[in-house]
């Protein structure tokens, strides 16, 4: 399971990356459109530079054809580095694009995914992340559940090394039923993933059990100097 972080905020992506076991860090134009005009290769080399080498790190292209797709890829790939998983969309032009970045080594995600088809044609075109738009679908009266537990039971046996990374979400119940219906990975954007903790029991059983230490051990005993007496 991959916790990917939907964010191109360099702050957010510190906190959570320090607090969470990410995989990676994902983007779009619309999530980059919220940090304002960006020194672009600089800013996306800095997210590298917190994430590490062995994180995910997936830029999306803005084409609409095969060579402008795969012009954006070479820039891109140049610009950050060669390990960044370029973001096409599956359309027919985005479908070469696709066979034709992967048949060269480089690390594809596709996106832009409503239907199983689409699916199926990014992963056999060698796209090594299928990202169905799970929050649209569901708009559109679609039940991204039943696509993504159909999906990955496929590439399963196919044996197929492409892994659906569920997207598009708009709150947490999405993000756990994608992942209980087979998604191997989600992105998820910052306030989704904070709201994951932000669950008033659980600040209510903290609190509880502070008060229950101090009125056993006093409020000057702390676990992170020596206690009086046995424990």
């Amino acid at each position: 399971m991959e916790i990917i972080l939907d964010s191109a905020n360099i702050a957010e992506i510190e906190k959570c990356d320090r607090r969470f076991a990410l995989a990676g860090v994902t983007s779009n134009p619309t999530i980059i459109k919220k940090e304002g005009r960006l020194d672009f290769y600089p800013h996306f080399r800095k997210i590298r530079e917190i994430i590490g080498e062995n994180k995910s790190l997936h830029i999306q292209t803005l084409g609409a054809t095969t060579e402008e797709m795969l012009a954006e890829a070479r820039a891109v790939l140049a610009g950050v580095d060669g390990r960044v998983y370029i973001k096409i969309p599956v359309t027919e032009p985005g479908l070469e694009a696709i066979k034709t970045l992967a048949g060269g080594g480089v690390n594809v995600t596709a996106t832009g995914i409503y239907t199983r088809m689409q699916a199926y044609l990014a992963a056999a075109a060698g796209a090594r992340y299928l990202a169905p738009y799970c929050n649209r679908m569901e708009q559109m009266g679609i039940d991204f559940r039943a696509i993504i537990a159909e999906v990955s039971g496929v590439l399963a046996r196919a044996g197929s090394p492409a892994k659906i990374v569920a997207a598009s979400f708009k709150n947490i119940t999405q993000t756990t039923d994608a992942l209980a219906a087979g998604a191997a990975a989600v992105t998820m954007t910052p306030d989704i993933l904070h709201s994951a903790c932000d669950f008033a029991p659980i600040g209510l059983a903290v609190r509880d059990f502070h008060a229950d230490w101090v009125s056993s051990q006093g409020a000057d005993a702390r676990l992170d100097t020596p206690l009086p007496g046995p424990i």
